[in-house]
């Protein structure tokens, strides 16, 4: 059975998915109500299921007519993703930040879901087992290379 975490961030896909404009505005309490939950509950999911790291940029108000707007940021067409790639990742990269990539390829259908478990088992730190800053370095370099083979760009 999944958690309401889950069921909160599928609604919220579908309506985005469903929206013209690719956003969706939302009350939170009301969601709250809906889902039976408290709307930190709602903040806990907007917070870490949709990052800018994942493709989506949140905007809040807060007051009476408050809102959260989650829109969802487009990759670059395919001819520029190298590229888009390569500068996101730079010289060094968190294992948060390589994930949130590896996360917004794989929503974008540009890597299938077995070639993101691939990339996330090479970049985890577990496997990674050098000390920092050595390891965002490795992690960046494998990312980099791994992702130029898999996009066919050289």
């Amino acid at each position: 059975m999944r958690n309401i975490s889950d069921l909160i961030e599928q609604h919220l896909k579908v309506l985005l998915l469903n929206s013209q404009e690719g956003a969706v505005e939302i009350q939170r309490n009301d969601l709250a109500q809906q889902f039976s939950c408290v709307p930190s509950q709602i903040n806990y999911v907007i917070s870490t299921r949709f990052s800018l790291e994942k493709g989506y940029v949140v905007e809040s108000k807060r007051g009476g007519g408050g809102y959260i707007r989650i829109q969802r940021i487009e990759l670059p067409a395919q001819h520029a993703i190298h590229a888009h790639v390569c500068d996101t990742i730079g010289e060094c990269i968190s294992q948060e930040t390589a994930e949130g990539i590896i996360y917004q390829l794989e929503e974008a259908r540009i890597i299938s879901q077995r070639e993101a478990c691939l990339l996330r088992a090479a970049i985890s730190r577990d496997n990674l087992m050098l000390k920092l800053p050595y390891r965002d370095e490795l992690r960046a370099k494998l990312l980099r290379a791994m992702l130029v083979a898999l996009l066919g760009k050289s």
